[in-house]
């Protein structure tokens, strides 16, 4: 249900009951328990709302301009930081006959966008004990079993084959989205007479419309009510959400949005599909206001953390949405600046992630269907996401790379940073003072036992007292850089350049320093060192 090529579908876009029997196994309670000096990564610059807020006019100007190049009737946007809706606003209009204005609180049709809120409430199912990922989907539908695979070695689809698109279905654009309406019995009945594959499943992702019709299936028999009703009870409601929707004629006229395609240089009506079995592949109608708080809470799951977790399901549950599976490389992607900057990319459940070259992770949907077409992204690293929502058909209303030139140059907004152990910081400044004087007592407190293992303490003290000479009197130590609470570097500013030393600690209770390089940057010429 979404017309954009692959590369856009991995950048947009590019999560036990009685009458069956689940794989899922009771296992022993056991208490967990956690580090009491982590420290969560955190922002450096306290005024990342007002920057993000003083984008406002450029944005609204790049928005009407997006609107008139692309012929889109209306289009409503917004951009959340952490729990915050910052900016929410709209230009154009949402019926064209009674000359409405779009809004913040028109109803679209975000089409594919709703596949994540399928992903979650399996994932919610899963950590309630009632499913596992790994079941054979013929355990809920049993007329799965009877399917006609490629090969004898194929192995049954399981429910993560569905949450991640390697079912081996074939893509199923523009088909699926006419099917939204159907009834539950036709998509069972299109599973009893057989389907087609493209690919043996678990070999090869390919975007499947089909699948999240399945796992909206799945839900409704482990939960014994509607898909439909299940998502609304156990997701909408509990984040606030009281303003979307599933079934289009359950809306104000004045808040919904009706949609058109753009033909003979002319605007025309597509008709409104009604909700049914296709629904968890992009049944729900919703607003800006509303959606916004289904992005703050997948920002929430953001940086991993102690303290209590509350939410519909856990933060880790969401980390592991927003997981890529079956990546691949994008050696010719460009940044928002257009210049070259390869990516990798991959689908999680429900979702696309992405990271570039420069280390932006974006996470991302988008959807389509006759009328409608929309997009959102967020950035876990920056906390801020931005979407938009549009009534032209299979046409993307989010100028991402434009509103990113805006986030990233503009507002200078910076990714949080990660505070330094305890133990990187105390073992930094032992690896300070070991390379100055090789003292052997420090060795034996600070040395993991394969140190001298890998390369004799001879050649290593040999090699690092040539590049003391060479870089001369020592000025100043610089501060740790973390990679992660047990690897970092950090440099030694001297009379005749810069000394760079990476340390990484090791597995212990009592973490002991298991790799060190020691390379140089003179002022004028570069040698390297161990």
């Amino acid at each position: 249900m979404n017309k954009y090529p692959i590369y856009y579908l991995f950048i947009i876009f590019l999560m036990s009951c009685d009458f069956q029997t689940s794989t899922t196994q009771d296992t022993k309670l056991t208490i967990q328990t956690f580090s009491d000096s982590f420290q969560p990564s955190v922002f450096d610059n306290n005024d990342r709302i007002q920057r993000v807020k003083d984008l406002a006019p450029a944005l609204q100007k790049l928005i009407e301009e997006y609107a008139i190049a692309r012929k889109i009737p209306g289009i409503a946007y917004g951009i959340v930081v952490d729990d915050s809706l910052v900016i929410a606003s709209a230009t154009g209009l949402i019926n064209l006959d009674t000359k409405l204005s779009a809004s913040k609180n028109s109803s679209f049709r975000i089409a594919s966008m709703t596949k994540s809120f399928t992903a979650m409430a399996i994932l919610k199912l899963r950590d309630e004990g009632k499913l596992s990922l790994n079941d054979p989907v013929a355990n809920y539908i049993p007329e799965m079993a009877n399917l006609n695979y490629l090969t004898s070695d194929a192995p049954m689809i399981d429910i993560e084959n569905l949450l991640t698109m390697t079912t081996g279905f074939p893509e199923d654009n523009p088909w699926g989205d006419r099917q939204l309406d159907e009834t539950d019995q036709m998509l069972i009945d299109l599973i009893a007479q057989g389907v087609s594959f493209s690919n043996v499943p678990s070999f090869q992702f390919e975007y499947s419309n089909t699948g999240y019709a399945l796992l909206g299936n799945v839900i409704s028999r482990v939960s014994g009510m509607p898909y439909q009703e299940y998502i609304k009870k156990n997701i909408l409601q509990p984040l606030g959400m009281e303003h979307t929707y599933w079934e289009y004629s359950n809306i104000n006229t004045e808040q919904l949005v009706l949609g058109y395609r753009w033909e003979d240089e002319q605007w025309k009506k597509e008709p409104l599909l009604h909700d049914g079995s296709f629904g968890a592949m992009g049944g729900l109608i919703t607003s800006i206001e509303d959606f916004s708080k289904y992005v703050s809470f997948h920002l929430s799951a953001w940086p991993p953390r102690s303290g209590k977790d509350n939410g519909l399901i856990k933060r880790s549950a969401l980390r592991e949405m927003h997981t890529p599976q079956f990546t691949s490389l994008y050696a010719n992607a460009k940044n928002f600046n257009g210049e070259p900057c390869a990516a990798m990319s991959g689908y999680g459940y429900g979702l696309g992630i992405s990271k570039d070259c420069e280390k932006i992770t974006r996470i991302r949907h988008g959807g389509a269907l006759p009328g409608f077409g929309s997009n959102y992204i967020f950035y876990p690293e920056y906390g801020v996401g931005i979407m938009a929502f549009g009534n032209l058909t299979y046409t993307g209303p989010l100028p991402s790379k434009e509103i990113e030139k805006l986030l990233f140059e503009t507002a200078k907004l910076l990714p949080r940073k990660l505070p330094v152990s305890d133990i990187l910081k105390q073992r930094k400044e032992q690896v300070a003072k070991l390379i100055q004087t090789w003292d052997s007592n420090l060795e034996a407190d600070i040395l993991a036992e394969n140190f001298y293992m890998d390369q004799s303490r001879k050649h290593r003290m040999s090699q690092v007292q040539e590049i003391l000479k060479k870089a001369g009197a020592i000025q100043k130590i610089n501060k740790i850089d973390p990679y992660n609470q047990l690897r970092g570097v950090f440099e030694i500013q001297a009379k005749n350049g810069i000394i760079r030393v990476y340390f990484t600690l090791s597995p212990e209770n009592n973490p002991k320093v298991q790799n060190l390089d020691i390379s140089f940057k003179s002022n004028k010429t570069e040698a390297k060192g161990i």
